[in-house]
């Protein structure tokens, strides 16, 4: 074993630990659903989006589909699990009409991940082909994964409030970029370098909204808490927050890539 190869496997298990991390961190985003019996205004998408990113990836690790890709199939397989979990609160806690669109997209997934992996491992005969298409496949649910924030970025700047951005989120998707692109530059893989470089770029972008979002945050929330017990009139910004159904409901960007 050459010494590239063993950077690339001691790169990939660092990729797993971070990567692991950030399919936990929205436990405290979880915890609070459990104990409120409801989850506001969070977004299923996101939890989705990593989903199904994990499952295609998992699929791609595969010897039959990209040999020598153990370390893709351990995280990617594990985070299947945990997200696949948080859909499940999401259906238990979330309205009827939510219930319902979340359970079709699940559905939906599910059908997706079972054709393609018929498809690929019957109709292309060579490893070459199911890993350009697979890995094709793979990057592109991987940007989408990556965007999926971009419409609470815009929130965050239009309500200068972070509270629907959690930080160990962001967090966690920088260190899995910074990761996942390493191991993909050490043996060039373009399916897992392209779109980790691109989400590392996006993950700093939250990094820095978040920096200069932090204190009107937990001055709004503060306001909020006094606006309710009488003392002061909410801010102008808390109200776009609390009394615009039309934006966009918060998401959270795990996933995963690999």
């Amino acid at each position: 074993m050459n010494p590239a190869d063993i950077a690339r496997i001691v790169v990939g298990i660092l990729g797993n630990i971070i990567s692991g991390f950030m399919f936990l961190s929205p436990l405290p985003t979880f915890l609070d659903i459990w104990r409120k019996g409801t989850v506001e205004q969070y977004s299923a998408m996101p939890y989705l989006a990593t989903l199904v990113n994990c499952m295609v990836w998992t699929l791609y690790g595969l010897p039959m589909v990209h040999p020598n890709s153990l370390l893709v199939v351990t995280i990617n397989g594990a985070g299947c699990v945990v997200e696949l979990i948080y859909v499940i609160i999401f259906l238990i806690y979330s309205r009827r009409t939510k219930r319902l669109k979340v359970f079709l997209l699940l559905l939906v997934e599910i059908l997706f991940i079972s054709s393609l992996t018929v498809l690929s491992l019957t109709l292309l005969h060579t490893v070459k082909k199911r890993s350009a298409v697979v890995g094709t496949i793979c990057a592109l649910f991987n940007l989408m994964m990556y965007a999926s924030p971009l419409t609470v970025m815009k929130m965050v700047i239009t309500t200068k409030s972070v509270e629907y951005m959690p930080f160990f989120v962001s967090l966690g998707t920088f260190g899995n970029g910074v990761a996942w692109t390493t191991y993909a530059l050490i043996r060039f893989d373009p399916f897992i370098a392209i779109p980790n470089g691109i989400g590392l770029l996006l993950s700093v972008a939250q990094l820095i909204l978040y920096a200069t979002y932090y204190k009107s945050t937990k001055r709004q929330i503060a306001e909020r808490k006094l606006a309710a017990k009488g003392q002061v009139e909410p801010t102008l910004s808390e109200v776009v927050v609390l009394a615009n159904p039309t934006l966009p409901n918060r998401r959270k960007i795990s996933a995963v890539s690999h």
